[in-house]
């Protein structure tokens, strides 16, 4: 594969990410959460990053951006929406535009609710996409800064990705978000199954990512708007797909 990924903890909670093109030996950070894991990483791995991707402002995703830019003399991409709040920021990007890591081609998606200029990176010849704080396995990003329609139009554009679509989110946070789908679709037999498997997973110290977009298209309520068995759980049947998910989100944020 000539697209490699390093996946790692940082803080509590937050994964780091290298990606790492190994054609060119060219290789981008996945947004910069703490400065002694991202090194650790690049002393492990060899792979002595260039650049960062950043997908949104908040301070355990650029952390360490400064830092890094004095260390290594990389470049700084962000998205335009939040480029006054993003430390170091040298190029900004929009819906569409493109970036590469070597030979290897992103684009940009637009995927605001959490922030209200999120962006993800969708690398489409490697099958990967990274989220950060909009999807997660299993839920998706508070909406600190947009209201549910906007969020839910953001996830639109990434279950529309295929299905085979190797997804990176921002956080280990899929063993509570397991929990909370469950209250809304207990019946599903493929979450429950998968909740076994994120139990074992997290008992044994490994993590839950990456996931795929067919994976959370089965088993993750806040892709699953649409779906009759979670609308009776709700009883909102013939609610509107924007009331459906502002209902999800509400019952996450107070369980």
């Amino acid at each position: 594969m000539a697209l490699k990924i390093e996946q790692f903890m940082c803080r509590s909670d937050n994964f780091g990410i290298l990606v790492h093109d190994t054609e060119t030996g060219e290789t981008a950070l996945i947004d910069a959460p703490e400065e002694r894991a991202i090194l650790s990483a690049v002393e492990r791995t060899g792979w002595r990053p260039t650049m960062i991707l950043t997908t949104h402002h908040h301070p355990d995703h650029v952390e360490a951006n400064l830092a890094l830019k004095e260390r290594f003399g990389l470049t700084i991409t962000g998205p335009a929406a939040e480029a006054d709040r993003i430390p170091g920021i040298d190029r900004t990007v929009s819906e569409g535009d493109t970036v590469s890591v070597g030979k290897q081609d992103a684009t940009v998606i637009e995927t605001p609710g959490h922030t209200a200029g999120h962006v993800s990176y969708h690398f489409a010849e490697a099958g990967i996409v990274f989220t950060a704080d909009t999807l997660f396995a299993l839920g998706c990003g508070r909406l600190f800064e947009c209201k549910p329609p906007v969020m839910l139009a953001s996830l639109k554009k990434l279950a529309a990705l295929p299905l085979e679509t190797i997804v990176y989110c921002g956080h280990e946070y899929t063993e509570t978000n397991a929990r909370f789908a469950l209250t809304v679709d207990p019946t599903n037999s493929a979450l429950r199954e998968r909740a076994k498997e994120i139990s074992r997973l997290r008992s044994e110290g490994r993590p839950t990512l990456p996931t795929t977009v067919g994976r959370e298209m089965a088993t993750n309520p806040f892709l699953r708007w649409h779906d009759p068995v979670i609308r009776r759980n709700l009883g909102m049947e013939d609610a509107s797909d924007e009331a459906v998910f502002a209902e999800i989100r509400k019952r996450k944020d107070i369980s």
